[in-house]
């Protein structure tokens, strides 16, 4: 996904944009999927290519002001979430919405249904 496209997307809450992997019995990062897994397709695996804002939550620094007095900052604020950026994932391939984009296939899923991520730091620390 270029960075042009990148900037068009604007994911709400907890949803992850996911590139989803081709076919494969092993992933790249050399985990295994058994063949019950993969037959049922219960669990597919990709790249994130953009993450929402997180978790709303109300500021409370919003309630000791007046919505007209000047300086009133944004009434909501937000848990980041865990996935990042270009982490790999390991997701559930029911909980996801199935796009095409800029001729690019891709999956908007929750947080939540992400199983495991795999992150460049630990790849590096791990020699992969």
């Amino acid at each position: 996904m270029n960075s042009t496209s990148k900037k068009k997307i604007i994911l709400v809450g907890d949803r992850v944009l996911i590139q989803p992997e081709k076919n494969q019995d092993t992933i790249s990062h050399g985990l295994y999927l058994p063949p019950g897994v993969k037959e049922k397709d219960k669990v597919q695996s990709g790249y994130i290519a953009k993450v929402g804002p997180g978790y709303p939550i109300v500021n409370p620094n919003f309630m000791d002001q007046e919505p007209w007095e000047s300086g009133t900052k944004d009434p909501v604020k937000y848990i980041p979430l865990q996935a990042e950026e270009g982490d790999y994932a390991l997701f559930l391939r029911d909980a996801g919405i199935e796009l095409e984009y800029d001729g690019e296939s891709y999956v908007i899923i929750q947080q939540s249904q992400i199983l495991m991520l795999i992150r460049h730091d630990t790849l590096a620390e791990l020699g992969l």
